[in-house]
């Protein structure tokens, strides 16, 4: 099954959000965007042109932005909020939780330049905490897609999901390897490929190095499970386990830091009905710097060669 995901080529996960929302919004009149100030990086381009009557741009001022989808949500709308995922979440939290969350608003929060792979923004846009924080909020629906194709499946998706949900993208260029066609399930995990030896769930960008470290350890003799957990929140809690009971070890790679991000809700899942050995491959509880996407990536341990030797250490406390 390894040899079905190659690369077709590079695209950034953001230019997926905006052909995904420029489709959503021909499916759905009810969808309406708005933006504070990013059209530009958040490619929302073609969906302004198609719609201007239902394009708000609200300028810098996130909070207020977060306040008018909850109202135009209550009005019948479906409402996608556009910004960086720093502005999405860590500025915005009270009116995620008030206004959204704790009324159960049809707000679609749509978070572009999410993690590491922001790059030469350096820390304070590098945001690193926000899969647990929305995580973390009753109701939510968290997505972290993987590629091109799957954020423009994913964007088009939630337009028919009754709820809040936090949708987080990135913005480098990135192998495309999950087919156009495929469909995407909301809270449906994807296997990528079948393995007896260990388990990895991978998440966003992350996805892509999983694949890679497989296909160099089954060079070794080492077989890998890689199991895309696109939706982290509802979380597949069967595809988890019916894998770890398999392979009876995990590792598993996010984008994020260690503490509140996938990790964490697979090994809730193992703790409380199979426990396992697990090894994280994510930020170690520390701020990013400006950088280059990949030489960040390797440098904060969430590379290729990371995610094979997190593979053999839990290997090893498997034995």
């Amino acid at each position: 099954m390894l040899d079905q995901w190659v690369s077709t080529g590079k695209k950034a996960t953001r230019d997926g959000f905006g052909a995904g929302l420029f489709e959503a919004g021909k499916q759905h009149p009810e969808v309406v965007a708005l933006c504070a100030d990013l059209v530009g990086s958040l490619k929302m381009e073609a969906f302004i042109e198609a719609f201007p009557e239902r394009f708000f741009q609200t300028g810098i001022s996130e909070a207020n932005m977060m306040g008018i989808a909850a109202g135009l949500a209550t009005g019948g709308k479906i409402p996608y909020t556009g910004t960086f995922a720093n502005f999405s979440t860590g500025r915005v939290y009270d009116q995620l939780r008030q206004s959204i969350a704790y009324s159960d608003k049809n707000v679609k929060v749509c978070a572009s330049h999410a993690g590491l792979t922001l790059g030469e923004d350096g820390a304070t846009h590098q945001i690193l905490e926000d899969i647990g924080m929305t995580k973390m909020l009753p109701g939510f629906t968290v997505i972290n897609p993987c590629d091109y194709n799957q954020t423009k499946a994913a964007t088009m998706a939630i337009a028919e999901h009754h709820g809040p949900v936090y949708l987080r993208f990135g913005r480098p260029s990135w192998p495309v390897f999950i087919p156009e066609s495929l469909p995407f399930e909301i809270g449906k995990a994807l296997l990528l490929s079948e393995g007896t030896d260990v388990s990895i769930f991978a998440t966003g960008h992350l996805v892509w190095n999983a694949l890679e470290a497989a296909r160099s350890l089954a060079a070794e003799g080492i077989s890998c499970e890689v199991i895309n957990i696109h939706t982290i929140k509802p979380l597949d809690e069967e595809a988890v386990l019916d894998s770890v009971s398999k392979t009876r070890c995990v590792v598993t790679a996010e984008e994020h830091n260690r503490f509140g991000g996938l990790g964490d809700s697979i090994a809730q899942v193992l703790t409380r009905r199979f426990p396992a050995p697990q090894e994280y491959v994510a930020v170690n509880d520390t701020f990013g710097e400006s950088g280059k996407p990949d030489e960040l990536l390797d440098k904060y341990g969430l590379g290729i060669k990371d995610v094979i030797a997190a593979v053999k250490t839990v290997l090893t406390r498997k034995q």
